[in-house]
């Protein structure tokens, strides 16, 4: 079947399989939840205008994902009225949020329609700009002077386009003017209705940076943010740049970022938006926060801390607020579903203003995305891979509580200014960095008081056994499952954790902690560095895929794999 002269790549049957068998459904929060029956009027209607903020997001982020994207969606709409092919293909669309993405196991991407493959810049760049001719052009701009041109071109916020031999940069809110324009008018809304000061100031400061080609208001609408700590609805306008591979190429060539230095100008990977929507869950959140105090501590037995700047360690007073959230709407990058779904999120993000001027942070858990999963399958990889005593320690709370680690872990390290310098690898190097953070200082939590040792055993289970052992090799655009590929290889290289000659999981809880603290101090050594070729070295060196991690993967692949997510909404 066509639809707008592409022919769908799948079947009828093959689609169904993948949707029917091969997909995970994350069912959001409903008007059923005893939260938002304790809203005030107010409130309910600013969360509907919110809500359609967010849907207003999604289109933004389709056209900043593909060329193609919001065409291809409304003639699969159109068409799935009367063909349950259509009807099925748009699933898939609906599942990757565009015409292709990873999904976590294949190493190509998967696409819905043949002749429609996933652009390596996105629709950020021009879908025939290589990556050698992107450096040509940029050097020969540099070389003639045109240095403010190219720092907008390596802007996180921009559009780029050709302008005859060169590149030109178009802010995201010249670019998207009408959509933006439409969007902040709702969140205007949503501020005349709310009867929480703190939300109606930060929505009036969100919509007036939709209208400006002005950094300092995103940055003065972030601070504005991440205060919200007691507000009862979660509104997030979320700006990560995990898709773009195209910007971070630049420091793969000598040449070029010697002039880049030379011109202090940092390349920063393009932005996918994406708008999360939910309630603050107050008794998960009591949970959170205990987490909270210890931050400027463990800032402080960071490897190497005395070398870098930490934010977190700005003044007296800890600048980061958290909140576990039930989750309403995901939209946008939430809701590109290709290879995983997030499950929480530390913003901003370090190479954002906000943050370099003195702004805070803010923490927020997704508490529907969490709660899912294949529980039955989960408890046949224990039985297959795991020694029996080590069965009991499984726990889905105490993964969400290594999550709360890493999550803290992203505001401890080097700046973005080490992390930018890594090139296509910082996002490996980071979240990998965040991981071991997470699991290194997990014992200082028990010193605490905050966990026992007992829960203590059960996140290192938890973590390796759901999240270590991989259904398939990883790729370096899935920078989580890279990072535990790593921390699993080293881990199994020190001794930490060995496997039997039945094949199960053992792990020696005393080796833990010194392994890790030297896995860290080498993760930091590597940010440091500020070389890509340090960091390819570091990567390369564990990620290799063994016949012990091939096991792992037959072993999922004979259970049943499910690389694709369906998102269900009530609102």
């Amino acid at each position: 079947m066509q639809i707008n002269g592409y022919k769908i790549k799948y079947s009828e049957q093959e689609l169904a399989e993948m949707m029917d068998h091969k997909t995970i459904n994350i069912e959001l929060a409903g008007p059923e939840l005893e939260a938002y029956k304790q809203l005030s009027a107010g409130n309910r209607k600013a969360l509907e205008h919110l809500v359609t903020a967010a849907k207003m997001m999604n289109n933004v982020a389709l056209e900043q994902d593909n060329p193609h994207n919001l065409s291809m969606k409304k003639a699969l709409e159109e068409a799935a009225i009367n063909s349950t092919h259509a009807a099925r293909a748009l699933e898939l669309f609906n599942s990757l949020n565009g015409v292709a993405g990873f999904n976590g196991v294949d190493k190509q991407p998967i696409e819905v329609f043949e002749g429609l493959p996933l652009l390596k810049g996105h629709n950020f760049y021009p879908s025939d700009l290589s990556e050698p001719e992107f450096h040509d052009i940029l050097i020969a701009m540099l070389t003639a002077g045109k240095i403010d041109e190219v720092k907008n071109i390596l802007s996180a916020r921009t559009i780029v386009r050709r302008d005859g031999k060169e590149l030109k940069a178009i802010d995201y809110t010249e670019y998207f003017a009408k959509d933006f324009s439409a969007i902040a008018n709702e969140l205007e809304v949503a501020a005349h209705y709310t009867d929480d000061d703190a939300l109606e100031d930060y929505l009036g400061w969100q919509a007036q940076a939709l209208l400006q080609n002005n950094p300092e208001m995103d940055s003065l609408a972030d601070k504005h943010w991440a205060v919200l700590q007691d507000c009862p609805i979660e509104f997030t306008i979320s700006r990560e740049n995990y898709d773009d591979e195209i910007t971070p190429s630049v420091y793969n060539n000598k040449e070029l970022t010697a002039l880049l230095e030379q011109h202090n100008i940092e390349a920063v990977s393009k932005d996918m938006l994406g708008v999360r929507v939910g309630l603050n869950n107050f008794e998960g959140t009591e949970l959170i926060l205990k987490f909270k105090q210890y931050i400027p501590t463990l800032a402080k037995m960071m490897p190497y801390h005395e070398q870098y700047h930490q934010s977190i360690l700005d003044g007296e007073k800890l600048k980061q607020t958290m909140i576990d959230a039930d989750i309403i709407d995901l939209e946008g990058d939430y809701a590109q579903c290709r290879g995983g779904i997030t499950t929480a999120q530390n913003l901003p993000n370090n190479d954002k203003l906000s943050v370099k001027t003195g702004g805070g942070r803010r923490n927020v858990y997704h508490r529907q995305v969490r709660m899912s999963g294949d529980k039955e399958k989960q408890q046949k990889i224990l039985q297959r891979l795991v020694t029996p005593e080590l069965h009991k320690y499984y726990s889905k709370e105490a993964d969400h509580i290594f999550v709360i680690g890493h999550e803290n872990g992203h505001s401890l390290g080097p700046n973005s200014e080490y992390q930018n310098a890594l090139g296509s690898y910082k996002h490996i190097i980071e979240e990998h960095k965040a991981d071991t953070i997470s699991l290194t200082f997990m014992p200082q939590y028990v010193k605490n008081g905050v966990i026992d040792a007992e829960t203590l055993k059960k996140v290192y289970v938890s973590y390796i056994v759901g999240r270590m052992f991989l259904s398939a090799r990883p790729h370096q655009m899935l920078p989580h499952r890279m990072g535990e590929l790593i921390q699993f290889n080293y881990l199994l290289q020190h001794g930490a954790i060995n496997f039997d000659d039945k094949g199960l999981l053992h792990i020696d809880f005393a080796q833990l902690d010194p392994v890790l603290h030297n896995l860290l101090d080498e993760t930091i050594r590597v940010q440091l560095s500020k070389s890509p070729q340090t960091a390819e070295e570091f990567v390369e060196k564990y990620t290799v895929w063994t016949d012990i991690s091939e096991r792992i993967a037959s072993v999922h692949r004979e259970l049943g794999i499910k690389p694709y997510k369906r998102i269900i909404r009530h609102f």
